[in-house]
């Protein structure tokens, strides 16, 4: 249950504001069709995050556990500085499909999330927990705790919502599972 919580609360604070949140948003604002774009969402983050996850299992049965342990705190402090970039998504490149709403937010969001600070979080809590179940489906859920509400909310709540702050804080959530990992305190906990 734990690698489940971590996952999710991990992904849903590093995904606010971040580019595939954004491309909810666009999702929603262009093609008004809430059910298909989160159906979408689902199936993309489910196969990138499981892609991602076997990757995260790999590495941590081939590396050996000090170098996992610093690549992993490094890699939380990398993702700790990232998170505080803005993403800016481009309007580009999303042309009506005549393959439909739920094609298109598939394949763009499974593409949008390759390389992405979510999907690099992935790998690093499949590395640390055994779970790849319980990791997939935390940070599944945990993008659907933060892109279901852009969906509905669509542009509405886009200029008002406080990107900037979610960001530091989520930054911060990072950079000390980063040094709890470095440092080996609460080996129990991450």
């Amino acid at each position: 249950m734990e690698a489940f919580l971590v996952s999710a609360l991990a992904v849903t604070i590093g995904e606010i504001g971040d580019k595939t949140q954004l491309l909810a948003l666009l999702l929603a604002v262009r093609y008004k069709k809430p059910v298909p774009i989160i159906l979408g969402i689902l199936c993309a983050t489910l196969a990138n995050h499981a892609l991602a996850g076997l990757l995260g299992q790999w590495v941590a049965h081939h590396v050996p556990a000090d170098i996992l342990r610093w690549a992993l705190g490094l890699s939380f402090l990398a993702i700790a500085a990232w998170t505080l970039k803005p993403d800016e998504m481009e309007d580009e490149g999303l042309n009506d499909s005549h393959y439909g709403v739920f094609a298109l937010t598939c394949v763009t969001f499974f593409i949008a999330e390759i390389g992405d600070k979510t999907q690099l979080a992935t790998v690093a809590l499949a590395a640390k927990y055994s779970n790849l179940v319980m990791v997939i489906a935390g940070t599944t859920l945990g993008m659907l705790i933060a892109d279901v509400p852009a969906v509905f909310l669509g542009k509405i709540a886009a200029p008002n919502f406080p990107f900037r702050l979610v960001r530091w804080i989520a930054s911060a959530v990072f950079a000390v599972l980063g040094l709890i990992v470095l440092l080996g305190i609460g080996e129990r906990f991450l």
